[in-house]
């Protein structure tokens, strides 16, 4: 998982049990040491303080969504993204990618304002894209790298890719535009994941720190919103007419 501004990932380590020896107090001193270690290399995680939920929504019209802040270049984003374009197709959900591309990393932005150049050509052309880097991540080692790789997706695609992408930065505006979005709600490393809901009974959003409970926490979040489903509307019935009594003439 790659760290915004680079911190590290801790891989937590668990010590082997201390073995009982005959001296007691070289044994008590073991404990202590190995209690210490536990509590360096085992620190809990907790999820992303959020300071602004206010991108933590699905789209209008829908009931949960996935919103994920990625990093084109970051390999765990790569692992991650077949799996939520599977949660998204299998629950018929949105999935909001925002770019989150991180400074140490050399093409990610480029990759980034890549993406939504295709976008302008159509939406699935430009997710498609992104898939295809993520897949092709480990021979994308270098910027130039990264353009052979884009002429040849859209030599593929039958688009012609021009020399100048985004001459006047509008598409890098984008990016750093949901760059700062994700600072603002206070992401610190990509991919950094939440199933959102709307009008649900449990939470408006839970980030997800085990993918491997995507699929348990999409579920849950369609229980919690079950109810806010809007009712087909009813068709209104023609009123009837009161019969007009015709009076009748006396001659």
């Amino acid at each position: 998982m790659s760290r915004f501004f680079g911190l590290a990932s801790f891989v937590p380590v668990r010590p082997q049990r201390a073995v009982v020896f005959t001296a007691l107090t070289f044994s008590a001193l073991l404990l202590v040491s190995t209690t210490a270690a536990r509590a360096q290399f085992t620190p809990q995680t907790p999820g992303t303080q959020v300071h602004d939920p206010s991108a933590l929504k699905p789209p209008a019209g829908a009931r949960v969504a996935i919103v994920e802040f990625e990093d084109m270049e970051c390999p765990d984003c790569g692992r991650a993204n077949p799996l939520l374009r599977e949660a998204a197709a299998k629950y018929k959900i949105p999935l909001v990618r925002h770019d989150f591309p991180l400074p140490m990393h050399a093409w990610s932005f480029q990759a980034a304002v890549n993406a939504r150049w295709f976008d302008t050509k159509s939406k699935n052309l430009g997710d498609e894209y992104r898939d295809q880097v993520f897949v092709n991540q480990i021979s994308i080692v270098t910027p130039d790298a990264l353009r052979q790789f884009t002429d040849k997706f859209a030599q593929g695609h039958g688009v012609a890719l021009p020399f100048a992408i985004d001459p006047q930065g509008k598409l890098s505006a984008d990016v750093k535009t949901d760059y700062a979005l994700g600072q603002r709600i206070g992401i610190e490393h990509t991919p950094t994941i939440w199933v959102v809901t709307a009008n649900s009974k449990g939470a408006p959003f839970v980030e997800v720190l085990d993918r491997t409970k995507l699929y348990q926490m999409i579920d849950q979040a369609l229980a919690d919103t079950a109810s806010s489903t809007p009712a087909p509307k009813a068709t209104p019935k023609a009123a009837s007419k009161p019969a007009v009594k015709k009076a009748s003439t006396t001659k």
